[in-house]
């Protein structure tokens, strides 16, 4: 349900900032990861666990540093 959740609010994150995160954090694919929440949320019961810990494994450690960066730059414009 994390998946869901993040990949929702990337999406409205991109809607509220069109480009941001991916200027901001190029290495990132955001494209996959919001893409990963539709898949999630709409191919449910065909989702590859061995796919899905590769993703894990190989992806989400950048995409979460790059949330948290992203958080921390936001905090300090306040």
């Amino acid at each position: 349900m994390q998946f869901l959740a993040v990949g929702e609010a990337l999406k409205r994150l991109e809607m509220l900032e069109p480009g941001l995160l991916a200027s901001s954090f190029p290495e990132v694919d955001w494209k996959g990861a919001m893409g990963f929440r539709d898949v999630i949320a709409h191919q449910y019961f065909d989702l590859d666990a061995e796919q899905v810990l590769l993703i894990c494994r190989d992806a989400l450690p950048a995409v979460l540093a790059a949330i948290q960066a992203l958080e921390t730059r936001c905090r300090e414009c306040l």
